[in-house]
């Protein structure tokens, strides 16, 4: 999927700036989720329990509008799922790897609580294995 980058996203060197990359991952996590989970699942939740970022490359604003991002699904437990992500400039090589662990949350408790069946379903037909 594309991301729309803002002028705001660079710092003063002409870098993406390493925290921009935390939000824009989560922005194509959330479409990810409106792609894939909420057509069935609209009230699903799921919170951040770990982020590991690995950055490879500096992105630069020349010529870019937006940042091309695939999310997929590396591991599917009981009350948690993994996802990977790749964050580039469009048709250029992967400038940084995020993983990110979230867990299925109870709306009305605000605690975990275990994936249904139809959930993991959904989720690890986007599986990729490492």
């Amino acid at each position: 999927m594309f991301v729309p980058i803002r002028w705001s996203d660079f710092d003063r060197y002409g870098h993406l700036m390493n925290a921009n990359y935390i939000e824009l991952a989560q922005e194509a996590r959330m479409q990810f989720a409106r792609d894939h989970i909420f057509p069935e699942f609209p009230l699903f939740a799921a919170y951040v329990r770990h982020l590991d970022i690995d950055y490879s490359a500096p992105i630069k604003p020349e010529g870019i509008r937006e940042l091309e991002i695939d999310t997929w699904t590396t591991k599917v437990g009981n009350t948690s799922f993994t996802t990977h992500q790749e964050i580039r400039a469009p048709r250029g090589p992967v400038a940084c790897e995020v993983n990110c662990v979230q867990v299925a949350v109870d709306l009305d408790s605000g605690m975990p609580r275990s994936l249904t069946e139809r959930e993991k379903e959904i989720l690890t037909s986007m599986l990729v294995e490492d």
